[in-house]
């Protein structure tokens, strides 16, 4: 009876080999892990592929500038339904002053995994038990001496942060709060060639930079500058946004501004990461998991036409009115007609109504940064861009712009460090495949 339990589990191993890895020698493939790519991220709507005239197609203006129309065709991408807010951004800064906290302020026993590396930096952070951490109150409002004293270097009493922790009010010096990361750079692995060493097709954001290698960065400085408010409009009375926009409670669901185009791309890889460590702990493919980027000009103005062709407007309509003779955008009315539309200065992202791809205010509230560099011309008939160049390419126009500005096509310019208190961004996260399945 033995020899026959034997003789089967042999017979059958032997079968299980045959239909295995490699069949009887043939090619099969080795496949990835499957997964339902159905779900649509938090926040985000469905931008579908396609082509559609990119440029200008509205009107010709005397002496315009701008691109010709061309016929662009898009892969499809996921896309926030709204600019950033305050809130979302906010998220940001804490995590990074959280981080910064425990790493510069040597309580790493407290709060590093016994796992984690105790050395300051990028590979750090991964190692924090943000668990314990929770939403910071654990960290700030710990009652051990110990942990207090070591927290103290962080305190500042005499700066403009808005943050406070504890019964002592004490403001955090918003220069501490620095985001140091890496992200890939395909450029330079072009230009250093495939067998270079690896960590060369990167660019690293540290606290203390080679500046000899062109791949090192300063890190960068996350907090918006709530200053913009006054910078911008010198003569105006603006002190109280200065003090309130990104801090009050009432301006929470508000694009946030005074974030300049280097900060946009660090909240894009903090977002990345932030989103890895949660689906490496939940274990899922790494092909399923998402990387935000902002969005290219091309696919900024063929999101906001909404799947419509020659449109003016991201609502498809000619006019800024509806038929009701309702204002459908927040612009500059007029000759400086403010609060025609409802507010002097930004309203809240999710207000008036969406396109048809369900993305609010691609025209008006803030003009939003894309990842191209400001060029003269579409140099691709599909997904284009152009990188080279510190001046980027600002769309969708401001709550200070006069209503041209709002146009699909009409695009503006700003360099890459400087913030301004009517530029805010959204996200866009690349879609791997043709349509949702």
């Amino acid at each position: 009876m033995k020899k026959l339990y034997f003789l089967a589990i042999t017979v059958l191993s032997l079968m299980l080999t045959g239909c295995g890895k490699g069949g009887n020698g043939e090619l099969v493939g080795a496949y990835n892990k499957k997964f339902k790519n159905t779900s649509i991220p938090m926040g985000m709507v469905y931008v579908p592929g396609g082509r559609n005239l990119i440029g200008m197609t509205d009107e010709d203006i005397t002496f315009f500038k701008g691109k010709q129309s061309k016929m662009v065709s898009f892969n499809p991408f996921y896309m926030d339904q709204t600019e950033i807010t305050n809130a979302e951004y906010r998220q940001f800064v804490n995590w990074v002053r959280d981080s910064i906290a425990i790493t510069k302020g040597n309580i790493e026993e407290y709060f590093i995994k016994p796992k984690g590396n105790a050395q300051a930096g990028a590979s750090t952070f991964k190692n924090i038990d943000w668990k314990k951490v929770g939403n910071g109150s654990n960290l700030w409002k710990n009652k051990k001496p110990e942990i207090q004293t070591k927290l103290k270097t962080m305190y500042i009493a005499d700066n403009l942060s808005q943050f406070t922790h504890g019964r002592n009010d004490k403001d955090i010096d918003v220069r501490f709060l620095r985001y140091a990361y890496i992200a890939e750079n395909l450029d330079l692995a072009m230009q250093n060639g495939a067998n270079s060493e690896r960590i060369n097709n990167y660019d690293i954001y540290t606290d203390n930079p080679d500046l000899s290698k062109p791949n090192q960065h300063p890190s960068v400085m996350v907090y918006p500058d709530t200053l913009v408010w006054r910078k911008d409009f010198t003569y105006e009375y603006n002190d109280p946004m200065v003090e309130a926009y990104f801090n009050h409670p009432s301006y929470d669901k508000y694009p946030v501004v005074g974030v300049t185009w280097d900060q946009a791309n660090a909240f894009c890889a903090w977002r990345t990461q932030f989103y890895e460590n949660v689906a490496r702990q939940r274990k899922l493919p790494k092909n399923s998991r998402l990387k935000y980027a902002l969005p290219t000009e091309a696919e900024f103005e063929y999101a906001a036409r909404g799947g419509r062709t020659q449109t003016k407007y991201p609502w498809g309509g000619p006019y800024i009115m509806n038929a009701k003779g309702c204002l459908q955008a927040n612009f500059k009315v007029g000759r400086g007609n403010y609060v025609d539309d409802g507010a002097l200065y930004t309203v809240e992202a999710k207000a008036y109504l969406p396109n048809d791809y369900g993305l609010y205010n691609m025209s008006g509230n803030v003009a939003e940064w894309t990842l191209d560099a400001s060029n003269k011309a579409l140099v691709e008939d599909k997904n284009p861009i152009y990188r080279k160049g510190r001046a980027k390419v600002v769309k969708g126009g401001s709550w200070k712009d006069v209503g041209y500005f709002l146009q699909n096509s009409v695009a503006a310019q700003e360099y890459q460090d400087v913030s301004r208190s009517y530029i805010g961004f959204r996200c866009v996260s690349h879609f791997p495949g043709n349509s949702l399945m």
